[in-house]
């Protein structure tokens, strides 16, 4: 048998150093055993996949030096690698299904089960589908589908006794079955759920071990029945830990930043980046902090493996990657700097920008040398508004950020827009809210052009710096952020009205 496993991320949002935690411990595990690594895109969520986002996930995986044996940009025996181009495999899989009776068709309505839940919730009862459709005579089927009425696949689900999942670093995990969804397969708009398509690429692909976070140990009987649906062999399950930020709380971009990309764009070594990862509750067997992936591989152990939440700790991250800086040589130490931000690529567009402020090129860094920092150091006088109060300063810079990690397409309309919402919203001008991005991104009360500098920047450190603005002016409360959620929707609604 040889050994496959595989990547599977969503296209719809920043690179996540979680996926490559996962990422990485799946190709160690695969070239350990002389076997293969898949990357697929799971894309079925078409509102929110982006082909930006997934260009984004392969290019920080290329850069943190992983390696796929087969994937969308790579090809393979086992293609399309992306799950919007295998929209008929689903299709058929989930007809066969509802033919030997394991799944049905659901037409509730959203309105019902939004009722459903409410008063489930009510009740203090689990959340759950509670099989209104599930008996529906064939005749009736057969009447509403004639009629065009929209509808779901559901899978049939036990309601008594326990699921016993076996995982490779925690054993038997019980499960009982009452506390199983009848999980949705397929969706009204004819595309699966993660869960369908999961199970039929991985046994399609030949995927043997699977090796992901563990929020998915409660999805595992769900995956295990459907194996056992279609009389397919399950692979091997590992669930590993999540990775935590320093409070144990769950990694979040709240409290740490998760975008490899910003690691990337702060000056960190890829190798660090990727030795820091493999470090994540996993140890070396003569527990040296500083390995290469080649070398990883070739001691990995799964069973070396810990269950407690590893930490990402940015601070250690950090004291890490100076040792890797630290041990380059001189050439390796300027092209890496180089390749980091003193190349064509990034400098080039910023000439524009610069050429018509200054007369010296001395005059470049103090004028333009945010390009090539990571977080600023503003004075928080600056952030002292004409015709709004402090409070109003640090809302309008919250609500500006959340509408600033939700705009997938990074460029100087989209972040315009935004920025003209807002200001809308406060019953301001655009050229009113310019004096607070100039200080949080450029740490400056003026410099160039903030607007196109946030575009250039990319989104990672402006989100980045607005945060840092933000802590610097005392931060977000929890009861604020609830109340300031609901008014960015008002605000939201009343522009589209």
């Amino acid at each position: 048998m040889t050994v496959r496993t595989r990547i599977a991320p969503s296209p719809t949002g920043d690179p996540h150093v979680g996926t490559a935690y996962i990422a990485l411990f799946n190709e160690c595990f695969a070239r350990q055993h002389g076997g293969q690594f898949i990357l697929r895109i799971e894309d079925t969520d078409q509102v929110r996949s982006s082909a930006e986002s997934e260009q984004q996930i392969l290019q920080s995986l290329r850069w943190l030096g992983l390696n796929w044996d087969e994937g969308p940009d790579v090809g393979g025996p086992h293609g399309p690698y992306r799950q919007s181009e295998r929209s008929a495999i689903y299709q058929q899989h989930s007809e066969q299904l509802i033919a030997d009776g394991h799944a049905f068709r659901c037409f509730c309505s959203s309105e019902r089960l939004d009722a459903l839940r409410a008063e489930q919730m009510a009740n203090k009862q689990t959340p759950g589908y509670d099989g209104h459709c599930l008996h529906l005579a064939p005749t009736e089927v057969a009447q509403r589908l004639a009629a065009g009425e929209p509808h779901v696949v559901r899978m049939k689900v036990p309601s008594e006794g326990v699921c016993v999942v076996n995982d490779m670093l925690r054993g038997e995990i019980e499960i009982p079955w009452e506390q199983v969804d009848m999980q949705v397969l397929m969706k009204a708009d004819g595309l699966p759920t993660y869960h369908l398509a999961n199970v039929v690429d991985d046994h399609l692909m030949q995927i043997t071990h699977v090796l992901r976070g563990e929020e998915w140990i409660n999805s595992a009987p769900k995956h295990q029945l459907l194996y056992q649906y279609f009389g397919w062999q399950m692979p091997q399950l590992c669930h590993m830990p999540l990775l935590r930020n320093p409070d144990k709380s769950k990694l979040s971009k709240r409290k740490n930043p998760t975008s490899i990309t910003f690691y990337q764009r702060m000056g960190y070594l890829p190798q660090a980046l990727l030795n820091y990862l493999g470090r994540m509750g996993w140890s070396m067997p003569d527990e040296r902090e500083k390995f290469t992936l080649a070398e990883m591989i070739e001691h990995f152990d799964i069973q070396r493996v810990s269950l407690g939440g590893p930490i990402f700790d940015v601070e250690k991250l950090a004291w890490l990657n100076g040792l890797w800086i630290r041990e380059l040589g001189t050439d390796e130490f300027a092209r890496a700097v180089q390749a980091w931000a003193l190349n064509a690529d990034y400098l080039k567009p910023l000439v524009p920008l610069v050429q018509s402020r200054v007369e010296t090129f001395s005059e470049l860094l103090p004028l333009a040398g945010f390009f090539l920092s990571g977080p600023v150091a503003p004075d928080a006088t600056l952030f002292a508004h004409k015709k709004l109060g402090p409070d109003e300063v640090r809302q309008l810079l919250q609500l500006l950020l959340w509408k600033l990690e939700a705009l997938r397409q990074w460029d100087k309309d989209g972040i315009t827009a935004c920025i003209q919402l807002i200001a809308q919203g406060f019953e301001v001008k655009l050229r009113d809210v310019m004096p607070l991005l100039f200080p949080a991104i450029t740490g400056q009360a003026s410099s160039v052009s903030v607007l196109d500098a946030m575009a250039h920047l990319g989104p990672d450190l402006t989100r980045y710096r607005l945060r840092q603005a933000l802590e610097l002016l005392g931060g977000t409360s929890k009861k604020e952020a609830k109340a300031w959620e609901k008014r960015l929707a008002e605000i939201e609604l009343a522009a589209a009205g």
